[in-house]
């Protein structure tokens, strides 16, 4: 008798411990590399609260075959040197099951071999290098690669009716890849590129750049470049009596441009992923949800970073959280509904997606168009 009240003693107190030490809820880990610090870290704050709040509302549904994500999160500074070690962190020390990038091109290029290498999902939110996705089938992007961004520029060039067009263009992935999609489709569009100027990241005087696009006395003007150095590039264009239109991209789309550049940003259209007059429910619910969580108005990055994160998820609930070469298969079978769009991967997993336009219009981004050309914005396949 004795011995069996011992028994009974031990298994009890065995049992608390077990409730005291073991957590309700066992954790899938999911990687997010991101600028947090530096010259992108307002892009970064956008891109972690879009993926927190699709973590916490799977979280809020019972998580993935009942276990909580935890986003894994590094700040990779939107720099390729701080980016390599944060995905082998990622993938050594956390073991993360999947990973998002909520970065720029650059910092993201450099972390997807890494993830490729260990045979780790990476959903990419609004990275546009084309090498991303070349670097393995284990790469996904959610938003238009580059050159299929700049190919959609250039056909708003000729919805303008314009055809004089001066490129100017930031030494960088991001403006490379635009600068050539949309050299690629000027002469089948009938557009005269009649000059293109470069300037570096940390610029923010143009009066050289400037002086000179206004003695080209171009019709138009397709500069790429981020809200922190478009919007002086905007306001010094118009402050030297520059009147043609200004055609900017998703860098431009943040309430910072139109902060910095003033009065100038009117009338400034971009290219970009998010539709804020949008009727689509995915659109409507979830700038509803980012304003109620944030207490401000949701930017293209916030979307790309919550769809990429919300496909990543879905993935994992058709595998019961399980990672690799299931995941893999699993998110690009998928079809979605997002607030970027309706999105499918082809077999290099990029996706085919209308370019929504935005105009500033009375200090906010309004619609202006939507460009749809099936053919203009096909993204590359494996054959091509």
């Amino acid at each position: 008798m004795k011995f069996r009240t011992a028994r009974f003693s031990l298994m009890t107190v065995a049992a608390a411990v077990a409730l005291v030490t073991t957590p309700a809820w066992a954790q899938i880990k999911m990687g997010f590399n991101v600028p947090l610090t530096g010259f992108a870290a307002a892009d970064g704050k956008s891109a972690l609260d879009g993926a927190k709040l699709a973590v916490e509302q799977a979280n809020a549904k019972g998580g993935v075959a009942g276990q909580k994500i935890e986003l894994v999160i590094y700040d990779d500074q939107g720099v390729a040197k701080e980016a390599v070690p944060s995905a082998t962190k990622m993938v050594e020390k956390d073991q993360v099951v999947v990973a998002v990038s909520g970065s720029y091109s650059g910092s993201t290029r450099a972390a997807a071999s890494i993830f490729q290498n260990a045979k780790i999902p990476y959903v990419v939110a609004y990275a546009i290098h084309p090498d991303i996705t070349l670097a393995g089938d284990y790469m996904f992007r959610v938003s238009s690669m580059g050159e299929v961004q700049g190919r959609g520029g250039a056909k708003l060039v000729q919805n303008l009716g314009k055809k004089r067009t001066v490129l100017v263009t930031v030494k960088n992935d991001f403006g490379q890849a635009l600068a050539a999609g949309f050299k690629d489709a000027a002469p089948k569009l009938g557009i005269n590129i009649v000059n293109e100027y470069e300037y570096a990241m940390p610029d923010r005087q143009f009066g050289a750049l400037v002086s000179k696009v206004k003695s080209d006395n171009p019709e138009v003007i397709y500069a790429s470049g981020y809200f922190f150095n478009a919007g002086p590039l905007v306001s010094q264009l118009r402050a030297a009596g520059i009147t043609v239109p200004i055609i900017g991209q998703e860098g431009y789309d943040s309430d910072k441009f139109i902060e910095i550049a003033g009065p100038a940003s009117e009338g400034t259209l971009i290219t970009t992923s998010l539709d804020r007059d949008s009727s689509e429910p995915a659109t409507r619910a979830f700038l509803a949800d980012y304003r109620k969580a944030y207490n401000a108005g949701a930017d293209m990055v916030a979307a790309s970073s919550y769809t990429a994160t919300m496909v990543a998820i879905d993935g994992l609930m058709k595998t019961g959280g399980k990672g690799g070469a299931a995941l893999r298969d699993a998110i690009a079978a998928g079809n979605y509904s997002t607030p970027i769009g309706k999105l499918a991967f082809n077999d290099l997993h990029e996706v085919k997606k209308d370019i929504q336009v935005q105009i500033v219009k009375d200090k906010a981004f309004r619609r202006h168009s939507v460009i749809s050309d099936a053919v203009l914005l096909a993204p590359p396949t494996k054959a091509k």
